[in-house]
């Protein structure tokens, strides 16, 4: 990597940015570029940030997530790794995020609108609402006690309709849950 390269400073301020991880061998030979107050070390180059660190979502102005590798580290510290073209500008105001459901899994994430792979199909929300939405389809898939009204349904198969509905529609939980009943 170039010793003067200098990353594009929008990158930074009111990002969304998913980085995935990556072996810590990636960083072999690499200078740091900049060290934080909270312990997280930058490496930059042509093609993109790694960023070596022990927390991730939420950081000052901006939300980066990290896609952990199938294996599990014992160390906190996890290096990431995004390229530049993925960091995609954050507000409060604007309807920027999508919700995708993993249901083998039982997790719910939001990707911002730019992300290649959106189907311009799920409803695109603001933070705030897209933050509310989480808190309900993370209760459905964790919780059961929802579940006691709907006697004609398997629970699993109610659970995937009623997320799907909450990804694909702004109908609220209780319009979405009066409809199976």
């Amino acid at each position: 990597m170039e010793k003067n390269f200098k990353p594009n400073p929008n990158s930074f301020k009111n990002t969304f940015c998913i980085f995935y991880e990556v072996d810590k061998k990636d960083i072999e030979g690499l200078a740091i570029q900049y060290d934080s107050k909270a312990g997280s070390k930058y490496y930059y180059t042509k093609l993109g940030m790694y960023r070596l660190s022990n927390h991730w979502g939420r950081l000052a102005n901006s939300k980066w997530r990290l896609q952990p590798l199938e294996l599990e580290s014992e160390s906190k510290y996890k290096l990431g790794f995004a390229l530049w073209e993925n960091f995609y500008q954050d507000n409060a105001l604007e309807k920027l995020y999508y919700l995708e459901a993993d249901f083998t899994k039982n997790t719910i994430n939001y990707q911002h609108k730019c992300n290649p792979n959106y189907d311009s199909i799920a409803i695109l929300r603001t933070s705030f609402e897209t933050t509310k939405r989480i808190k309900q389809i993370r209760n459905l898939f964790n919780l059961t006690s929802w579940a006691q009204y709907f006697k004609n349904y398997d629970i699993a198969f109610l659970r995937e309709k009623i997320i799907t509905d909450m990804i694909y529609t702004d109908k609220t939980l209780e319009e979405i849950k009066r409809n199976y009943l």
